[in-house]
């Protein structure tokens, strides 16, 4: 059988200035089905993302010529609503939340694992670029699910895909349970495989990220899991 053309694959835009990284994120997204385009600096991704149409752009803010917050906020005011995941070192959480307020949909922190880079685009392939945000409030948390970022306080929460996924879907009711089929299905609905387990690494994880926000997430044996406030002991 022939290989799939690559006009019929979703054409990403990679705009990272380190020559290693960018070979490693083209290579990566190459053989996970992607068309990949790059641009190693701020004036030539503004150009192409302005003038080429791409399923998404992945966007280091760290660039050469034109600054990427630079490059985001000029791509938004162009009109161009292509879905922008951005790169940012860890910690940096002021330039993610300058980001999304910039309108990226979404960001990732540096070192990142390529499956979850992966499964970050998807989750925007399959909004299909629509980038109204539904925001769920419970307690202290604040859940912006078309910038898929949950916030504490006002604070950016450091959460995987994955984890943002299983909050996200718990926080639709809060104190009722959530099943672990249905949590399965939204924190692994990209298709890729996973230890029966996962689901329990997963929910251990978030515990602990939530953990002192007045919130506790509860197992149910057999059941699935919950989210209500906490409890005084």
């Amino acid at each position: 059988m022939a290989n799939e053309p690559q006009s019929e694959k979703p054409r990403l835009l990679v705009v990272e200035d380190d020559p290693a990284l960018a070979q490693a994120l083209a290579l990566a997204l190459s053989r996970r089905g992607f068309h990949v385009c790059q641009s190693t600096n701020g004036k030539s991704a503004l150009e192409r993302a302005t003038c080429e149409r791409f399923a998404a752009i992945v966007l280091d803010l760290t660039l050469p010529e034109m600054d990427g917050v630079d490059v985001l906020r000029a791509i938004r005011l162009h009109g161009t609503r292509t879905p922008i995941i951005v790169l940012t070192a860890r910690g940096a959480v002021g330039d993610r939340v300058q980001g999304l307020r910039l309108g990226a949909d979404d960001y990732l922190s540096k070192p990142f694992d390529l499956d979850e880079l992966e499964a970050r685009v998807h989750a925007l392939l399959r909004r299909g670029g629509n980038t109204t945000s539904v925001r769920r409030q419970f307690g202290a948390l604040r859940i912006d699910e078309a910038a898929s970022v949950c916030y504490a306080n006002d604070e950016a929460l450091e959460l995987s895909a994955r984890e943002f996924a299983m909050l996200a879907t718990l926080i639709e009711k809060p104190a009722h349970a959530v099943t672990r089929e249905r949590l399965w299905d939204k924190v692994f609905g990209d298709g890729r495989e996973a230890q029966p387990d996962a689901i329990e690494v997963v929910a251990y994880r978030l515990r602990k990220k939530i953990s002192g926000l007045g919130v506790e997430l509860v197992a149910l044996r057999g059941v699935g899991y919950l989210i209500r406030e906490k409890r005084a002991v």
